[in-house]
């Protein structure tokens, strides 16, 4: 029962413009094997820490989300999701119902995706609208795809619901909110914003999850 299944949570974005096409719920998971050089978030790295969420909870926030903010889907980051693939396989399914769409960034490439033998990264892979593959590696960059990272990282369109438009070509941006003297920061700087990037030290606890009735 995916009510059971717990996900382990590092960050929690409501309703972004910084993390794939539209106003998406932008989740990052705790927890990546990768370890890319310059990673953006080396705290999510560990697999201990961040915080545990019930499926069927975090289904409820992003179903609230959406009829509030009228968000058009989930963009699923990290750590890494595919180290996680049961917990994000579980949630996807539940948010598919209610016809949100599937971004997913992976430091994993989809052909390793796709030698990998569990069914369930078969499965999160078939439900997966737009996937975001290859490790970030710092050397490289980008400055001409909107919300990708690095030059190497490839955009896979694994349906018809998106596709590659001008949208894409925009620079990319960072979104910075204060609540009550926390400061968030995500998204990827451009050029002239990684000083500002590098100099923020980024605090995220997690938005406090509503109460559904």
């Amino acid at each position: 029962m995916t009510t059971d299944i717990d996900l382990s949570i590092a960050q929690v974005i409501t309703c972004t413009e910084a993390e794939g096409p539209g106003r998406r719920f932008a989740i990052w998971f705790q927890g990546c094997p990768l370890r890319c050089p310059g990673c953006c978030n080396p705290e999510f790295i560990p697999f201990d820490g961040g915080e545990r969420i019930g499926v069927q909870k975090m289904t409820e926030w992003i179903f609230q989300t959406q009829e509030q903010q009228a968000i058009e889907g989930i963009t699923l980051l990290g750590g890494e999701p595919f180290a996680h693939t049961r917990s994000a396989l579980a949630l996807v399914r539940k948010v598919r119902e209610r016809n949100l769409s599937v971004m997913i960034f992976t430091g994993y490439t989809l052909e390793q995706l796709q030698q990998r033998p569990e069914p369930d990264v078969v499965e999160l892979l078939g439900f997966t609208d737009i996937l975001v593959d290859g490790p970030y590696i710092r050397e490289l960059p980008e400055t001409g795809r909107r919300w990708i990272g690095s030059r190497n990282q490839q955009i896979h369109f694994l349906s018809s619901r998106y596709r590659f438009d001008e949208t894409w070509r925009q620079r990319n941006t960072l979104e910075i909110r204060m609540d009550h003297g926390t400061i968030t920061i995500n998204g990827f700087p451009a050029a002239a914003a990684a000083g500002l990037w590098r100099g923020w030290k980024r605090k995220k606890p997690l938005p406090q999850v509503p109460t559904v009735d």
